[in-house]
């Protein structure tokens, strides 16, 4: 039997840059700066080089950056934010945290996005009368196209917790809308060795005021301007993430070439259907035009997609669903109203979509074993 494929291997990403992330973490620990400080400034400005942005200010993860990013950008509280039932579960809880109401809209089924006209109707019907805002998640690693939103006067506040270096009409993530939020989990293609988030902005005000907000509240030591929360970022993390950030353009087109190589076995294997629903075989994701996708994740469809998955846990092939339950038919958000059915494509796709291992570091002969048992499992 082929030797196992993990979904995710990052001692293969540590061991290269060992040295360097042990001397990030020493100089934190000689500087005695724990919780902001130079290493966080550090970052912070090269992390705002790096996507072109005015300002970026870290925090303690990516769902406080969501909230921060949503508090500062003036949406007003109990106003509505449109965004998709497709997505963690902080997309939605982040919304709430905020004070605001959260308003959902299904999503394109080819690229698991939101569909342009699924929120055009939201936006028409009794639901939208108020909103505000649109937070659209850059799902998987790739943008969404938000023109529309700019178009109607919503202020934009982008999910880019999947979406490190992704572009969309060469505007990078982070720069598209008025406020974003980043994650750097440790899972993620920019990651932390812990919980790590970042929010960028072009606005001086809404910078300003994540600042004050990662601080209780605070512009002065002791003096609460605001009802704030403690969401600051580590030194530790920083130094980490400023080592990391050295190479990601690299590890980037590495993902590219491992997404680009499975595109190419499966269609040589005759596996790949043009979609947007798999009936035979299986439906392969793909890069919108005038996108630049990172693939953090390469998220195939598949009609027996439980029965796939079991068939590779049994051949050590790892594999993951993103995500099982729409973010409607959550039992925690039951009081937003909504039922099953509501939103089709979502709900479809939650029963279809598998996750395949793609990373950096991955090797031809394991996506050769990955594409090779998905043929045996179909035939």
């Amino acid at each position: 039997m082929p030797s196992p494929v993990p979904m995710l291997d990052l001692s293969r990403q540590y061991q290269p840059l060992k040295q360097e992330l042990l001397e990030a973490v020493g100089r934190v620990l000689d500087s005695q700066q724990f919780i902001l400080g130079e290493e966080v400034r550090a970052f912070e400005q090269a992390a705002a080089g790096h996507l072109s942005v005015a300002h970026a200010m870290g925090c303690s993860s990516g769902t406080d950056a969501l909230w921060l990013a949503l508090a500062a950008a003036g949406v007003g509280g109990g106003a509505a934010v449109v965004t998709t039932p497709f997505s963690f579960f902080a997309s939605v809880s982040a919304i709430l945290r905020a004070g605001m109401q959260p308003v959902l809209a299904d999503i394109d089924p080819s690229s698991f996005l939101l569909s342009q006209s699924s929120v055009e109707a939201v936006l028409k019907g009794p639901r939208g009368v108020a909103a505000g805002a649109i937070l659209p998640v850059h799902l998987f690693g790739q943008c969404c196209d938000m023109s529309f939103a700019r178009k109607r006067g919503l202020v934009v506040v982008e999910d880019a917790a999947q979406a490190w270096g992704a572009e969309w009409q060469g505007v990078k993530a982070g720069a598209l809308g008025d406020a974003a939020a980043f994650s750097f989990y440790p899972t993620k293609n920019l990651s932390a060795a812990g919980d790590a988030g970042l929010v960028t902005t072009g606005s001086d005000e809404i910078a300003e005021r994540v600042r004050m907000l990662r601080q209780h509240g605070m512009r002065r030591r002791y003096f609460h301007d605001e009802l704030g929360w403690n969401a600051r970022l580590d030194g530790i993390q920083a130094a980490i993430l400023t080592v990391k950030l050295r190479y990601i353009d690299g590890w980037t087109e590495a993902r590219r070439a491992v997404a680009a190589r499975y595109g190419e076995m499966f269609a040589k294997a005759g596996l790949a259907e043009p979609g947007p629903y798999p009936e035979h075989g299986i439906v392969l994701p793909s890069e919108l035009p005038g996108g630049r996708h990172v693939w953090h994740q390469y998220v195939i469809r598949a009609k027996r997609r439980d029965e796939l998955r079991e068939f590779l846990v049994a051949r050590q092939i790892g594999s993951e669903i993103y995500y099982p339950v729409p973010l409607h038919l959550q039992r925690s958000l039951e009081g937003l109203g909504y039922k099953e059915g509501d939103f089709p494509e979502a709900e479809r796709a939650a029963r279809e979509v598998l996750a395949l291992p793609i990373f950096p570091e991955l090797r031809e002969d394991e996506q050769r074993t990955v594409v090779d048992a998905i043929a045996a499992f179909l035939s």
